[in-house]
């Protein structure tokens, strides 16, 4: 009897040992001090374990946290290289821009990142300091009121926001043929943040979108009905912005279309051009 307990005692030793982490994960931002609604860029690295193998493609947990540890929002994901094609020593890294959610929260706070099952929700381990369940803290962010952003206004050529039916936190604005975004002149170069897309439907010609100051065209693009949501990054020169105290920027876009005249389910009179999600000036530091 005494030997069949001691068996049991090394087989309950073994199958407690803790898991070996399957990578060691690190997170770098562009900047740790952003305001309410400004985007911040995001670099992660996975430093795969040598003896890591992955049974089916795992989501990206990203928890912003508070002092106290309480999550303020999430950032999960999946990452561009799906987990089962991950390899034993391989460096995984990639870069998103997030914005940071307007929420009534204002100062310090971290990033935690893990990995988990989406099916079963289980989460692996990582090689990183664990703050509890699987959740490994790896970088600070001091969140600044919204105040401190460039100001902008959407003025001429913009219908009312909306928010998405499964997520009142995803808000856009359609615009018209054209449309006018007026922003306080920061005096120096700057970058404008432009997040849009056309989610299509009875709608599927390609659309042509200028984005200009006055006479000067500052970046045309194409953007596709149904393609996913795009970011673009477009530099603005000190020089083009000119002196006055406020800068207006127009967003032109070529075709446009009526939801109900091209679709008799619809009853929507509005003319819509493009969705824009997020419209965001930032200074270069």
């Amino acid at each position: 009897m005494l030997v069949l307990l001691s068996a049991w005692s090394a087989s309950c030793r073994r199958s407690a040992a803790p898991e070996p982490p399957v990578a060691t994960p690190s997170v770098t931002l562009d900047r740790n001090r952003a305001p309410l609604g400004s985007p911040v860029d995001l670099t992660y690295k996975f430093v795969v374990a040598a003896d890591a193998h992955f049974a089916e493609d795992y989501r990206v947990l990203v928890h912003v946290v508070d002092v106290d540890g309480q999550m303020i929002f999430a950032l999960d994901h999946n990452p561009p290289v799906p987990t089962r094609q991950w390899k034993p020593g391989q460096t995984i890294e990639y870069t998103r821009t997030e914005f940071i959610p307007v929420y009534p929260y204002v100062g310090d706070a971290s990033l935690q990142v893990g990995l988990y099952s989406i099916s079963t929700q289980k989460r692996l381990p990582l090689n990183a300091t664990d703050v509890g369940q699987r959740a490994y803290k790896l970088a600070p962010l001091q969140i600044l009121p919204q105040t401190d952003n460039v100001y902008t206004v959407f003025n001429e050529g913009w219908h009312p926001a909306e928010t998405a039916d499964h997520n009142s936190k995803i808000e856009w604005q359609w615009t018209k043929k054209s449309a006018t975004l007026s922003f306080k002149n920061p005096r120096k170069d700057s970058t404008l943040y432009l997040d849009l897309d056309n989610p299509g439907g009875p709608f599927t010609d390609a659309q042509r979108v200028q984005v200009a100051i006055g006479t000067q065209v500052l970046d045309t693009f194409t953007v596709t009905p149904g393609a996913e949501q795009s970011l673009h990054k477009i530099p603005i020169k000190a020089a083009v912005m000119g002196n006055a105290d406020m800068v207006d920027l127009r967003i032109q876009v070529d075709k446009t279309f009526v939801p109900a005249l091209m679709n008799t389910a619809s009853k929507d009179p509005r003319e819509l051009g493009v969705r824009v999600f997020h419209a965001f000036v930032l200074p270069v530091r």
